[in-house]
């Protein structure tokens, strides 16, 4: 019997759909892979925004990585918004117990609407406890930004912030590049820099359309699924940005809502990759 590539998402509930556990979801089985998921707080949303954020006892959160990691297994794992310093270590202490060697860390601070949806405890010790632990940590240039203490938003910024990002005990940061100040009407560029100091910028064309929600989410995700189908890091991140760009694409023309819609994620499974 075969078994499929087997992929965890330790994040939160978006009631939309276009982000969080359910972006995971969708594209883990979008590239082929087993999604589980591990619910770290459920919210109130749609593509107007955050109104409503009621985190999970960090116990309860262990809770479901222990259950699935100890029967299932997990290959590759993601996390997305943690909610609270205590779930940030229940986490970590899991990472450790189920010897989860292949984790994405989105450190996700800020919705697309602008919804706080971390705190300073909980970003201190996402960066003391969990970049440690990551195969890669994949910020935009906000929460780069939030994480240095100083203005990220250009181009000519992106190097010496990832080399500053990795300075915090990151073995590969890819920064992404969605809010470059100086990309608006080209090329979108993404940034992969790791330990050795190797760096490798990815280019796609930027597609003007409000359906961007849950984008850093997907990317994250995507390249959990990679990793956790035995590719490099590098050629991980390259297929994950290839399906996040194919997904803004095929979803720029859809109408859900009347706010930041959400990509088309199913719009080729294993299509790419």
């Amino acid at each position: 019997m075969s078994q499929p590539p087997r992929t965890l998402t330790i994040a939160g509930s978006d009631s939309g759909g276009g982000a969080g556990i359910q972006a995971d979801l969708k594209t883990f089985a979008a590239l082929g892979c087993f999604g589980m998921s591990a619910i770290t707080a459920i919210t109130a949303q749609n593509t107007l925004g955050v109104t409503g954020v009621h985190a999970i006892p960090a116990d309860m959160v262990a809770a479901q990585i222990d259950a699935v990691a100890g029967d299932i297994g997990v290959d590759a794992a993601k996390t997305g918004m943690l909610g609270t310093a205590a779930i940030v270590e229940a986490v970590a202490d899991a990472v450790d117990r189920h010897a989860i060697r292949r984790l994405v860390v989105d450190p996700v601070m800020i919705s697309t609407s602008g919804a706080a949806l971390s705190d300073d405890a909980t970003s201190q010790a996402m960066v003391r406890l969990l970049f440690p632990r990551a195969m890669l940590v994949t910020p935009n240039l906000p929460e780069a930004s939030y994480l240095l203490g100083r203005r990220v938003a250009r181009r000519a910024d992106m190097e010496g912030a990832a080399e500053a990002l990795l300075a915090l005990g990151c073995r590969a940061v890819l920064l992404k590049g969605g809010h470059l100040e100086d990309g608006e009407g080209s090329q979108l560029d993404d940034l992969l820099m790791t330990a050795d100091g190797k760096v490798r910028v990815f280019s796609h064309p930027r597609i003007d359309t409000p359906n961007l929600h849950g984008t850093g989410c997907t990317l994250a995700a995507a390249t959990a699924s990679q990793l956790a189908r035995g590719d490099s890091l590098e050629d991980a991140v390259a297929t994950a940005l290839d399906y996040v760009a194919a997904a803004i694409a095929a979803g720029a023309s859809l109408r859900l809502g009347t706010g930041n819609g959400p990509l088309n994620h199913s719009f080729a499974p294993r299509a790419l990759g």
